[in-house]
């Protein structure tokens, strides 16, 4: 099933974790696929990755070096995008830090670092593509916040300010973009084994087992069977939500 087909998404943080997990399953169901990054041989290696998964040769993966927390830099690689593929379907916000204290120790540095990457972005690439979405008079925009958007969670101001910030765009972006058939849904995700999580020391990562009731970290495959839903036609009938993808722990 090529549920993707004809379609063409375009993932930001897509060379690795979360976003080149969708990024490669977006390309084995069909979907011509853009990441953006910053660590060009990563992005190198995801494209070749995205090229073994080819369903037909008129399919077309292409990666760009992109800060996507500058604004002109991300309008200008949007517009190389449109020019390479003509249109964009699909976008993924995946682009996220972390820079974890509690507040009394955090410097405006850490925090402003956080929610430019983290929430600015999302505005930088929403704000160009929702004009062409809705001039196609369709699109699907995915935003991929976190659960601790939804709880908290102490040494995490800044992140989870950010996360939230993004729960509230996506919601107010719906309600702009859904008389022109765009969809913005957000996808909440829980603990999931990426090299943001791997740092954990042992003992916190056994603690947060304790957590999640189907007892197993995620994989970035989970959160990628999300966004293929969210993004393609399954979900027509969707929009201004918030899934949390996280064994159980957000209930």
């Amino acid at each position: 099933m090529q549920l993707l087909k004809g379609k063409t998404a375009l993932i930001t943080g897509g060379t690795a974790g979360i976003g080149k997990a969708i990024a490669l399953l977006f390309a084995r169901q069909g979907a011509d696929v853009a990441i953006f990054g910053t660590n060009g041989e990563r992005a190198v290696q995801a494209v070749l990755e995205m090229e073994t998964h080819r369903l037909t040769s008129e399919q077309k993966f292409l990666s760009f070096l992109v800060d996507v927390a500058k604004t002109a830099e991300a309008e200008q690689a949007i517009q190389q995008v449109i020019s390479a593929f003509g249109k964009v379907d699909i976008l993924v916000n995946n682009a996220g830090i972390t820079r974890d204290n509690l507040l009394m120790r955090m410097t405006e540095e850490d925090w402003d670092d956080v929610m430019r990457v983290n929430l600015k972005s999302v505005y930088n690439m929403c704000r160009p593509l929702s004009r062409i979405m809705m001039k196609a008079k369709s699109g699907s925009i995915i935003n991929i916040s976190s659960v601790i958007g939804l709880t908290g969670n102490a040494g995490q101001t800044n992140y989870a300010a950010s996360k939230a910030g993004m729960i509230g765009f996506t919601k107010s972006l719906a309600k702009e973009l859904s008389s022109r058939g765009v969809r913005a849904n957000c996808i909440a995700p829980g603990y999931i084994e990426t090299q943001m999580t791997e740092v954990l020391p042992p003992q916190v990562k056994e603690g947060i087992l304790t957590k999640i009731p189907l007892a197993r970290i995620g994989q970035p495959g989970d959160i990628a069977q999300a966004a293929l839903f969210l993004g393609s036609d399954m979900s027509n009938y969707i929009t201004g939500q918030v899934l949390p993808v996280d064994g159980g722990m957000v209930m």
